[in-house]
């Protein structure tokens, strides 16, 4: 068995798995990152209650009339702010609740509704 000295090259298959390695480990921590957030999100006091409650679409429907209809369309198929059509194919209850209140997507203003109403907003918003 040969010593390899610090100057020679790592073989390649050595360093292939060295890269392996090193993207598996930063994937496990991305993912625990993001676990985490959730979980925190999860934990907020007002999803929890928004998430007991039972929605009703027709509420719902008036609400995004009201609030959200100038931007997203009378049929919430995009005007200025993107359609919401299917969107909670790609955003969880979660997502969707954290989207409204949050206003992190300008021109989209933040935007609390008591628990009963982001309830039946979510059901309506489901129902796209």
């Amino acid at each position: 068995m040969t010593e390899r000295t610090v100057s020679e090259p790592l073989q390649p298959s050595a360093l292939i798995w060295r890269v392996v390695l090193l993207i598996t480990l930063m994937g496990l921590l991305v993912g625990m990152v993001i676990f985490g957030f959730r979980q925190a999100q999860a934990a907020d006091p007002y999803i929890q209650q928004v998430l007991t409650l039972r929605g009703d679409e027709v509420r719902g429907q008036a609400i995004f009339q009201m609030n959200c209809a100038v931007c997203h369309g009378i049929a919430a198929d995009g005007e200025v702010g993107p359609s919401l059509q299917q969107v909670s194919s790609h955003l969880s209850k979660i997502g969707l609740i954290n989207q409204v209140v949050s206003g992190k997507t300008p021109p989209m203003p933040q935007f609390q509704p008591d628990p009963q109403d982001m309830a039946d907003l979510l059901e309506y918003l489901e129902a796209l």
